[in-house]
Formats: structure tokens, sequence, C-alpha cells
């Protein structure tokens, strides 16, 4: 997106991918969310070995034509560059659907994973059957990803979706999270190849969904399940219960172990809350969450995420609402052992950016 700026000075000091709309620029040092302001969803960033952060996005327009996966790259956190289509060949099982989702990327020796969940064609012919976890390989983070030349695993309706792979430096193990489509997040080990799972490994349930018509639970549905550590803690934020449409009802939820595969102990649960919402909608943001997490130079942790601006919730006029999510940054502050965002809300102002 092109914005408009005053002096030519602050054309250099702030990119044009790294501002909020027009009129909203921000001072050397801070930023204004969005950071990308175009449909993004389900944002998983890395730090790749040569110094910049990539992120990459469920399928979506960008120029004028449809991506698989997209990818963006940044030096800072705030200033992204488009890359077009990490994915750009669609795998031999999928390649008359169109449904890419939540793609996570791993660096291990030179290789670059993409975990992402696809419809296979033989949905077309059988709508019994659901998405399907898959791989794909590049030795460039940016791509062209290529796919592992068979699904992972395959399913019911959504259940699986959303995969994040993480490794556990207590156990030494290779571990891939994934769920949910009204059933738990999960977590299994994956064999040393990191393209299929441990032999005789099982998958182990981490958090279940909580049926209830409360809007004050977001568990109904829980999904986008992300992994970090911090001190003695595994900390695994989530998301749910419906990302978008007319009735979009969303937010970010967080809970913790000291064993990377569990038993996860709710925010919620610890304190005494009415809930383990870390980042609710309020006011221009609908609907924020599915997230990742990124570290900055001066070692502060950074949570990436989607929301709908309500100024402008879908991309074009025949799209349904709230569906044009765009990617946000905040900061997390760690208080009581526990992640945190300022006010539990997506950030609407100029705030300090990431350190370099």
């Amino acid at each position: 997106m092109i914005h408009r700026f005053a002096t030519l000075l602050l054309i250099l000091m702030v990119p044009a991918c790294a501002t909020a709309p027009p009129g909203e620029t921000a001072a050397a040092g801070t930023y204004r969310n969005p950071v990308i302001d175009s449909d993004f969803p389900d944002p998983a960033v890395l730090r790749a070995s040569d110094g910049h952060y990539y992120v990459y996005a469920t399928q979506g327009r960008h120029d004028g034509r449809m991506l698989n996966i997209q990818v963006a790259r940044s030096r800072d956190l705030v200033a992204w560059e488009r890359l077009g289509d990490a994915l750009p060949a669609k795998p031999d099982w999928a390649t008359r659907t169109q449904d890419f989702w939540a793609p996570h990327v791993a660096e291990h020796d030179g290789t670059f994973y993409l975990y992402y969940s696809a419809k296979p064609d033989a949905a077309l012919d059988d709508p019994s059957r659901g998405l399907c976890l898959a791989v794909a390989t590049s030795t460039r983070p940016e791509g062209p990803f290529t796919d592992a030349g068979a699904p992972l695993q395959c399913g019911d309706g959504f259940v699986n979706i959303d995969p994040m792979a993480y490794d556990d430096s207590a156990t030494e193990r290779r571990l891939l999270y994934w769920g949910s489509g009204f059933g738990p997040i999960k977590v299994q080990e994956l064999a040393p190849d990191r393209i299929s799972f441990a032999p005789g490994s099982r998958p182990i349930d981490l958090l279940r969904v909580v049926p209830t018509e409360d809007p004050a639970n977001y568990q109904r549905l829980i999904e986008g399940a992300w992994v970090t550590r911090h001190g003695d803690y595994h900390y695994l934020f989530y998301s749910g219960d419906n990302c978008c449409g007319p009735n979009a009802h969303y937010a970010l939820m967080v809970a913790r172990s000291r064993s990377a595969t569990g038993p996860f102990e709710t925010l919620e649960a610890a304190d005494g809350r009415a809930s383990s919402v870390i980042l609710a909608a309020q006011g221009r943001w609908v609907a924020p969450g599915h997230n990742s997490v990124a570290e900055d130079a001066g070692g502060n942790h950074w949570i990436l995420y989607h929301a709908v601006d309500a100024r402008r919730p879908q991309a074009s006029a025949n799209d349904e609402i709230n569906t044009r999510r765009v990617m946000l940054i905040d900061r997390i502050v760690w208080r009581d052992g526990w992640p945190r965002i300022e006010d539990d809300v997506p950030s609407d102002g100029e705030r300090p950016a990431p350190a370099r």
C-alpha cells in the first residue's frame, strides 16, 4: 500500500509498507498498527539465520493474484516487504483446491520446513474428507517451498489445522502442535526427518474446548497454537472461538507448563480469572488473535497477530464482513510469570518500536 508523506526524510525513515493508513504516519523509533495493512491472516514469524524476520500467512490475494502461502520480510518487525508466494506450486494431492491455511516455518541445518494445512483434491469427490496437515521444504526462507509429496495426516472437517513445530531443548524431541475443529489442541513427536511423525508416537490432548454459550468464554473452539519458552515454563498461546464473519468472536488466550507436552495450566485456572484471555477486541480492532511470538534485539518479546479493522472490514464489497484480517504487533510484558498485553487490547496509537 503506497502512502504519501510530507517529506523525503519521512519516506526514508518510515517505509510505506510499514505504516498505518494514510494520515497516520509514525515518528522514528515508533510504530502504529497495522504493520501490514492488507488481508494477512494467521501470521507466523521466523527469525532466520540471514538476520531477517519472515512472516507467513494463510492464502490471500496480493497484487491481483491469489497466493497459496503469503510471505513478507522485515529487519525490525515494523517495515515489511511483501515477497509473493512461498508455495507457488500446489502439491500433487491438492492441485484443484484452494484452501491453504495457517503456515509455520522452522529452520534447521540449512533447510526450512513449512508446515501448513490444505484441502485435498479427494475432498471434492467425497465431502466427508477434511483438511490435511502437510510439510514442504526449501533452502531459502522465502521459498519456493516444495511439498514433501504426501500429506502428513488427514482427517474429518478442519481438525488438522494450524500446525506449529517446536523443538523441546529439555528432551531433544521435535514436536508438532495442531488443532482443533471443535476438538482439543494436540501435540505429537516428529521423526528426525521432520516430515513425518516419530514411529510409535501418539497425539497428546493438551487443551479441550469448553461447550458454553457464555460470551465471555472464547473456548467453544480453540486453535492457532503457538509455543514459546520463557524462564522455567513453556507458554502455549491459543485463540478462539470464531475468527471472522458477521458473528466474529475471537480472542487470544494462554496456558503454561513446565513440560512441552503438558499438562498445561490455563491463566484462568492459575489465578481465578474469569477467562484466560490476554487480548480481546476493543474499538477499532475486531476479533484479534491467532498469534506468533518474536524476540527483538533487546530481548523483548513481541506478539504478531491478525485483527479486523472495523473501518475497513472487507477487502472488497462482495466479501463477507469481518474477513479482511490485517497484521498487528504489540509488546509482551511478563507479569507474575505470565505474558500480558497492555490493557489486554490491541494498541491503536503510536507506540515505541521494537529494538533493532
